[in-house]
């Protein structure tokens, strides 16, 4: 069997997935009415449901994302909305809670989403043994780590491709809730990691002002899918649901034709996930749309600077430097490549990232709608590209046909029409219709091919036409016209019916948890999921970081980003730096905000503390 290999698009609405799945998507996660880690991309079931309609005619799937922690009085209204998403034929649910595996449900796949510390192969085999259909992994993993998880379980593995990052280990951010009780793990981060902040040492000087410390840049491993692949990755998720449609198209698009070229070249291995063929009308560019900045991350381990300082805004793409300023116009390398109504942007001498709009751009000259003082020599990003997006919104920019064979041919009391699509499913329609020869017996078979081929707005195109008759018999063009529509709108009910969804029905298992004592990021926050983890062997269990935390005093993040590897002072990676130690404890501060910085250097980690915290600094072990 050839393993298929999936690209999974996000949809903020039913829109947005129409349009992913017409761009190629052969799955697309969205969220249901309530529980979802987004709480600003909630949609109804009727549109959830007309989605799934949607996709299953592709046999392209839908996940819905249940990923927040749960509270105990929400538990069964969430086991109810569980259940109406299984009727309307939802493929699968991402989830965090552990609580979910303890309810009685109907046979729905589940997927651990990455806020559930995928990082462990012990852990992740644990959930396969649970019942967990697929893991989402942690973007934190490198390749030799991916291959070790697939090593250890058969469970299909999930793997972010594009898309903004975490700098915290996913489900372990407490920034945002420890600063207003807004829980990024019940749907509403603040994004703090985003804020400017000043860095401070030991001594009390400031090393760095006003910079975006904790924002990093974007992640793209898109040119690592044949290694990801080979490491056993089959699904590869594009992060993004309050992405707008033209992000979304253009992420999608751009991935679908390097996924396509890797399964032409390995196709006795791997196959698509989906069906049909898309066109589209824009070249695809990843960095056309919203983006840091992009990163690998440590996929191929830590190799380079990961941070994004300048800005947590869209960067965009890189024009080319400014040449001069005359009067009130700026000479931009590239510039003819601008159009009216872009936006551009560039760092300023503070370090600080600004815009302007172009009013007017005409022989490489650009007349902003505000002339600031800009250095020449100075980068120029478009960070809004206005005639991509003009072209990308249009909804033929990107267009998704299947494949069919028509035969037209007579039969006893007329004649047939009959469609096989690319799946082998067969639509067949007889028209009931005396044989009368053509005038001067003159053949209509060019003609009635010329009309059969007129698909039009349906999900099909026609790759081959027959017309198979005795005689050259006439045929009213109304009535081949008909006979298409008919067939094109039987052929969809049909693919509806023969799709198949995956079920899998849970039972409830007590294999040891890797663990036995869990601290608060392992986010329990309901008695179910406790029962869970204690059915498991699980002896002591701290209450969720929102139900218990000590103001002032709390670890609210673990990261493999690293500040003192951003600023080449680290031990290990940086040992020709060794003569210039910061004093520690470094500490982030923005406004009433303060944060002390602890270095985990045999894990290479990062952790973050509220201000009032005591801990001991760890002596670097590199010499």
């Amino acid at each position: 069997m050839k393993k298929k290999i999936e690209i999974l698009a996000p949809a903020k609405d039913l829109l947005t997935g129409i349009a992913a799945i017409n761009a190629g998507a052969d799955a697309v996660y969205i969220g249901a009415p309530q529980f979802g880690a987004r709480s600003n991309a909630h949609n109804s079931l009727e549109d959830v449901a007309a989605l799934v309609q949607y996709a299953h005619l592709y046999n392209a799937q839908v996940f819905v994302v249940i990923n927040t922690i749960l509270y105990d009085d929400e538990l069964e209204k969430c086991r109810q909305l569980i259940w109406k998403l299984y009727d309307i034929g939802v493929d699968a649910l991402i989830i965090q809670d552990m609580a979910i595996l303890e309810m009685e449900l109907p046979p729905i796949a589940l997927h651990a989403s990455t806020q559930a510390n995928n990082r462990d192969a012990d852990k992740i085999k644990f959930l396969a043994d649970a019942g967990i259909q697929r893991v989402v992994l942690a973007r934190e993993l490198n390749l030799h780590q991916i291959k070790e998880i697939s090593d250890t379980t058969d469970v299909e593995l999930e793997f972010f491709v594009t898309g903004a990052l975490c700098v915290s280990f996913s489900g372990n951010c407490y920034m945002s809730v420890a600063n207003g009780e807004r829980s990024a793990n019940r749907g509403s981060c603040a994004q703090n990691c985003r804020l400017p902040y000043n860095l401070i040492d030991g001594n009390g000087d400031t090393l760095i002002k006003n910079s975006h410390l904790l924002s990093i840049k974007d992640f793209d491993v898109s040119d690592q899918i044949p290694n990801l692949v080979k490491a056993g990755i089959v699904s590869f998720k594009i992060e993004g649901r309050l992405k707008d449609i033209v992000y979304v198209k253009n992420n999608v698009s751009y991935l679908r034709q390097k996924l396509d070229a890797f399964l032409c070249e390995n196709e006795a291995e791997y196959t698509k996930a989906s069906s049909g063929t898309c066109t589209y009308t824009f070249d695809s560019a990843l960095d056309r749309t919203f983006n840091r900045g992009y990163t690998d991350y440590f996929v191929n381990e830590r190799h380079q600077s990961i941070g994004s300082w300048e800005s947590p805004k869209s960067k965009g793409q890189y024009i080319g430097k400014l040449i001069q300023t005359v009067g009130n116009a700026y000479e931009i390398e590239n510039g003819e490549l601008l159009n009216n109504g872009d936006g551009l942007c560039f760092i300023n001498q503070n370090n600080e990232a600004e815009g302007i709009y172009v009013n007017r751009a005409e022989n490489g000259w650009v007349y902003p709608n505000v002339l600031k003082e800009i250095a020449d020599g100075t980068f120029i990003y478009r960070n809004n590209d206005a005639a991509f997006i003009k072209i990308v919104e249009r909804e033929d920019s990107a267009v998704r046909k299947i494949s069919t064979a028509l035969v037209l041919r007579e039969s006893e009391s007329g004649f047939e029409l009959i469609v096989t699509d690319e799946d082998g499913n067969v639509s067949k329609v007889a028209l009931e219709h005396p044989k009368e020869r053509t005038k001067n017996n003159d053949s209509l078979a060019e003609n009635f091919k010329k009309n059969l081929a007129k698909t039009g707005f349906t999900p099909y195109t026609a790759t081959e036409i027959t017309i198979d008759f005795s005689e050259n018999w006439f045929l009213p063009i109304s009535k081949i016209n008909e006979m298409r529509r008919t067939v094109f709108e039987q052929l969809s009910e049909i693919r509806l019916k023969n799709y198949v969804r995956k079920e899998h029905q849970l039972e409830k298992t007590s294999h040891p948890y890797p663990e036995t004592k869990l601290d608060f990021m392992y986010n329990v926050a309901n008695k179910t999921a406790r029962k869970f983890y204690e059915r498991h062997g699980v002896t002591e269990i701290e209450k969720a970081f929102e139900l218990q935390w000590d103001p002032g005093k709390s670890r609210v993040m673990t990261t493999k980003y690293c500040i003192k590897y951003e600023l080449e002072r680290c031990p290990k990676y940086h040992p020709e730096h060794r003569d210039k130690k910061v004093k520690e404890p470094l500490v982030l501060k923005q406004g009433e905000l303060e944060y002390k910085l602890k270095f985990n250097c045999k894990p290479c980690e990062m952790e973050i503390w509220e201000k009032d915290a005591e801990f001991e600094i760890e002596e670097d072990h590199f010499h």
